[in-house]
């Protein structure tokens, strides 16, 4: 089984899918933790972002790993622990530019399709799982919340790891990624016709990943059916 979460920036699902894929014994795949490292490596070596022909001949020479570690997904770059560096602000306020680069997705989606295809059942998150990456995916869930709910909770995150932070300059860098990744010309983010559309922005995380553990056990159900 495949299951693709996708959904804006700050709306939960890498922190909810990891959870929910250790509560059904399925493999998580974080995929824009791919970007976020290419990033990383990207600003790491002073290479331009805004170039698709570098970043794209990068990302080809480039390494990427995602690891389970109890309840860490360890993500690798050449072999380089960068986990926790991608989380940071500066990753978070480029990457979007990054991502819209017509060939630097089309190598990462035929990367994240040969991550898919494992013997394993698997959780993939990210923007464009349901639309471009897994489009027979067999369950497709959509995740977000208001802008101002996306922004506090990362705004909370934030502060917790002593990340310097401030909700109202998070309320506009959301809402700028929110419609740079909505209009960009390659995959945009948008919810598949067949996707569940889950608001959580009413909602605290068990109530969210009771939410999404029913839906998947429904789908189940009716496929043995």
């Amino acid at each position: 089984m495949i299951v693709a979460i996708d959904g804006p920036a700050g709306a939960g699902k890498s922190s909810v899918a990891k959870e929910f894929a250790k509560r059904l014994n399925m493999l998580y795949i974080d995929t824009g933790a791919m970007y976020r490292a290419l990033t990383w490596k990207a600003l790491k070596n002073n290479i331009d972002i805004s170039n698709n022909n570098k970043m794209a001949d990068l990302l080809k020479v480039s390494e990427i790993e995602l690891v389970p570690n109890n309840d860490t997904l360890k993500v690798f770059i050449d072999g380089i622990d960068i986990t926790f560096e991608i989380r940071e602000p500066f990753i978070s306020n480029n990457v979007s530019l990054l991502a819209s680069h017509k060939d630097v997705r089309s190598i990462m989606t035929d990367k994240q399709r040969k991550l898919g295809l494992s013997k394993y059942n698997v959780v993939m998150d990210g923007r464009d799982i349901g639309t471009v990456v897994f489009p027979n995916a067999d369950v497709k869930i959509y995740l977000t919340a208001s802008v101002k709910e996306r922004a506090t909770r990362r705004y909370k995150e934030q502060v917790e790891k002593g990340i310097d932070s401030n909700l109202e300059d998070l309320i506009n860098e959301i809402s700028k990624r929110d419609y740079y990744d909505s209009n960009r010309e390659v995959a945009p983010l948008k919810s598949a016709e067949d996707s569940i559309i889950v608001d959580t922005t009413e909602m605290n995380y068990s109530e969210v990943l009771e939410s999404l553990i029913n839906i998947v056990n429904q789908k189940a159900k009716l496929t043995k059916v």
